[in-house]
C-alpha cells in the first residue's frame, strides 16, 4: 500500500460517509475563507474565550509554547482535557467556518475526521492566522519538511539571527539550497533561513519516500521524554493520537487525527502478526468499549506512547497494568 494509495483509501472512507474530507473539491465560496497558521503552532479550542490567564503564551502571535507547557502543573494540564480539539502547525492552511469577535472557528485540512469535510474543527485567535493569498503558489519547488523535533527559523542566511522555533512535522515552501542551509517562504513574515541538516527536502508531497515501520518508530523515538498535552500536536508536546499521527504524517501517510477513528480503519492485525509500526487500540470495558487510546508497536511486545497528562512519550510493554487488559486490537497503515 504507497503512500498514494493510502490516501485514496482515506478519501474512499470520506465517500462512504465515514469521512468527508477533500480540500482540493472545496467550493469557491470555502476557497475564499483559506486562512494559513502564522505562529509556530495554533491551539484550537472547543469554544472562543475559555483561555485561563495561564494559557496566554499559547493564544498569543508569536507563541510561546514552552513557557506555556512549563508553567502548568498537572491539575492545570488536566484541565485542558475536553476543553481543547487539537492543533495545527505553522504554515498549516485552514477554513474558516465562522468569525465571532477576535476569535475565529477554523477547521485543519490534512486532518481526517468525520466531525467536518474540511478538516479537524475548533476556535483559535484570529490573529494567530494570516491570508496569505500567494503563499500557496510558493509550493512549486516543492518543499521543506521538518524532521528534527524542534528546528529554528532565521532572519539571515548567516544565522546569527533567530525568527521562530518551529515543530517537527513543520512543511515550508523551498526557494533555495545551498550548501548547508536552505531558504523558505514563511505565511506572512516573508523569507526566512533553516539548517538543511533540520528538514527534508520533497518535490510534492506524494514524493516523500514510503517509510517502513521501523523508520516510523524511528521518529517516534526521538520525542522520548517529551511531556504528554492534550489535544497535543507538536513537538513541544503530543498527545496519544497527535503522536500516531504525527509519526505517519512526516512520513508521508495522512491517517485519521483521533485514536478512535484510527481504530476504524487500516488493516486488522491478528497480535501475533504485530509488525513495528503497527498501532494499538486500547477499549473501556476490558478492551470492548470505547476507544481511548493508541500506542505504536516497536516489538518485543512493547510500545511508544504519550499516555496522560501526568506523564510523557515513553515505551511500555502492551500488558503494563492499565493498558494490558484493554487491548482492543491492531490496525496496520503500511504494508
Amino acid at each position: 500500500m504507497r503512500t498514494k494509495n493510502v490516501t485514496l483509501l482515506i478519501l474512499s472512507f470520506f465517500t462512504l460517509g465515514l469521512f468527508v474530507f477533500n480540500p482540493h473539491d472545496a467550493s469557491a465560496r470555502e476557497k475564499e475563507k483559506t486562512a494559513y497558521v502564522d505562529v509556530a503552532v495554533a491551539t484550537l479550542w472547543t469554544e472562543p474565550g475559555l483561555l485561563r490567564s495561564i494559557d496566554a503564551p499559547s493564544a498569543s502571535n508569536p507563541v510561546q509554547l514552552d513557557d506555556w507547557i512549563e508553567a502548568m502543573k498537572y491539575e492545570d494540564k488536566l484541565w485542558l482535557v475536553g476543553n481543547l480539539e487539537t492543533q495545527a502547525l505553522y504554515g498549516s492552511k485552514v477554513t474558516i467556518i465562522e468569525e465571532r469577535g477576535e476569535w475565529v472557528k477554523v477547521a485543519v485540512a490534512d486532518q481526517p475526521t468525520p466531525r467536518n469535510e474540511a478538516g479537524y474543527p475548533g476556535w483559535m485567535p484570529k490573529e494567530q492566522l494570516t491570508n496569505a493569498i500567494t503563499f500557496e503558489k510558493q509550493y512549486k519547488r516543492g518543499f521543506a519538511l521538518v524532521n528534527a523535533p524542534k528546528a529554528w527559523l532565521y532572519k539571515d542566511s548567516n544565522h546569527r539571527s533567530k525568527f521562530m522555533e518551529v515543530s517537527f512535522d513543520t512543511r515550508l515552501p523551498l526557494l533555495q539550497v545551498k550548501k548547508d542551509k536552505v531558504k523558505v517562504m514563511t505565511p506572512g513574515d516573508g523569507v526566512k533561513w533553516m539548517n538543511k541538516k533540520d528538514v527534508s527536502l520533497h518535490k510534492e508531497e506524494s514524493r516523500i519516500p514510503y517509510p517502513t515501520g521501523d523508520d516510523i518508530v524511528q521518529s517516534g523515538k526521538a520525542f522520548l521524554g517529551l511531556p504528554y498535552l492534550w489535544a497535543g500536536m507538536s513537538g513541544f508536546g503530543y498527545d496519544c493520537s497527535g503522536f500516531t499521527y504525527s509519526m505517519y504524517h512526516a512520513n508521508g501517510i495522512t491517517i485519521p487525527r483521533d485514536s478512535s477513528i484510527q481504530a476504524q480503519h487500516g488493516i486488522k492485525v491478528e497480535r501475533e502478526n504485530l509488525q513495528p509500526g503497527d498501532l494499538l487500540f486500547f477499549a473501556h470495558d476490558n478492551g470492548k468499549g470505547r476507544v481511548h487510546h493508541v500506542g505504536m508497536f516497536i516489538g518485543d511486545n512493547k510500545m511508544i506512547h504519550s499516555p496522560n497528562s501526568s506523564t510523557h512519550v515513553r515505551i511500555d510493554e502492551i500488558n503494563t497494568s492499565g493498558y494490558g487488559e484493554e487491548y482492543a486490537g491492531a490496525k496496520r497503515y503500511i504494508d
